[in-house]
């Protein structure tokens, strides 16, 4: 291919198809995946194989045939991938496949294949690719470039409508990139967003103009919407034919009733998505320096809800338990009654010297960080004025983030 050619950029429909690669190297790993995602039977063919590619012929994704390439390799093949360390080899096998009238990509000089591999990518059912005549990092960069304005919505690949119905979107821990792909594609199509508190607020500075905001903040011990009126201006939205995003803090499914808001939608006749997101529980440590786990400190992890007191008749954690447990525990909605909880897990066998760690708005630019053990962490929540939105974590674990501080 003469590199000041414009090649024909076309999709091949490679299900059920034989395809050859040679080679079983670090461009081999790379390109196999999204031969095997095609539905092609792939025959890899080389001397030697990366663990990865091992691991795909042990999964039976692909057939691995350990052994030097050979004229009549590319037999019925309808598509091939030169991807050796030897260019002698790799000329071979492009010669081979232009005698047999099959397209082959050259990995070490692309412009010597009859075929070349764009930088793709795919986004809800869209598939696309960039190619930059060879200049890999160029095509690779304006396809992400393009993804990344996709899922953001900055680009729109639809102008149909998104039918009517709502989706609870987790919209992570506070910090707007950690809202996931896709509740960040949902919400930039949404007609009517009800937000939490806890919910990114930049995520909603980027709504159009037309976009109903309907704030549904529930501030511990002061102000909030009722939970029936949120499912009620779910449910009427909805019913008004509108798209409506439920964008919540953290996961809506960790202690945030987001299965409340799927009972009602759903006994309304309402279509509900759930679009998961990253919790606090583990995101906010880790923002900190804090892993939940780690290999031979802790086996366990347990997240509690502290909107409770020990002693309250409505309480269903076993806090005896959680007492004679050696790993980690994270508390969310506790900072009020951080002394109580305290207290009961040393009286269950809990060392007062158990480090503690505190995480006020974690991941977010106010980040701010308490360390202590059980015995002090009452007062030192008192002293440092903590406030919620804070994860607070107990164990071994949390003695590591003060080395991080």
């Amino acid at each position: 291919m003469d590199a000041t050619e414009s090649p024909y950029l076309v999709g091949l429909n490679l299900a059920g198809r034989r395809v050859v690669v040679v080679g079983g190297g670090s461009v081999a790993q790379r390109r196999l995946p999204l031969l095997v995602a095609c539905g092609a039977h792939v025959t890899v063919i080389t001397r030697e194989a990366t663990p990865a590619v091992e691991g795909m012929a042990s999964f039976g994704q692909i057939t691995l045939e350990i052994r030097d390439y050979a004229s009549g390799d590319l037999h019925d093949a309808w598509y091939a991938v030169a991807c050796t360390d030897d260019p002698d080899t790799n000329a071979a096998i492009v010669a081979e496949a232009e005698g047999s009238r099959i397209f082959c990509v050259r990995a070490d000089i692309a412009r010597d294949g009859t075929a070349v591999t764009p930088a793709s990518a795919q986004h809800d059912g869209l598939t696309f690719g960039v190619l930059a005549g060879g200049e890999h990092r160029r095509s690779a960069s304006v396809r992400t470039g393009l993804l990344e304005a996709l899922q953001s919505g900055a680009i729109s690949d639809s102008t149909e409508p998104v039918p009517a119905g709502v989706a609870l979107v987790g919209g992570g821990p506070g910090d707007p990139d950690l809202i996931t792909v896709r509740g960040r594609r949902l919400l930039s199509r949404a007609d009517v967003v009800v937000a939490d508190r806890l919910a990114p607020p930049e995520l909603l500075a980027e709504l159009g103009p037309d976009v109903e905001v309907i704030d549904a903040s529930k501030i511990p011990y002061g102000r909030f919407m009722a939970q029936e009126a949120i499912n009620d201006a779910l449910i009427t939205h909805a019913k008004a034919g509108k798209f409506v995003v439920r964008l919540k803090g953290g996961d809506p499914y960790v202690f945030g009733r987001g299965y409340e808001e799927l009972e009602a939608c759903t006994a309304a006749g309402v279509a509900v998505t759930v679009v998961p997101g990253i919790t606090s529980a583990i995101s906010v440590p880790s923002a900190a320096g804090i892993p939940v786990t780690h290999r031979g400190v802790t086996h366990e992890f347990v997240v509690v809800s502290g909107h409770l007191a020990p002693d309250h008749p409505d309480s269903l954690v076993d806090w005896p338990s959680l007492g004679r447990l050696r790993g980690t525990i994270v508390l969310m909605m506790a900072v009020e009654r951080i002394g109580a909880f305290a207290d009961v897990l040393i009286a269950n066998g809990r060392p007062t010297t158990t480090p503690v760690v505190v995480v006020q708005e974690g991941t977010t630019r106010s980040q701010r960080v308490v360390t202590a053990d059980l015995e002090t962490v009452a007062s030192r929540v008192i002293e440092e004025n903590v406030r919620p939105p804070a994860i607070i974590v107990i164990g071994p674990v949390a003695g590591f983030g003060r080395d991080a501080q």
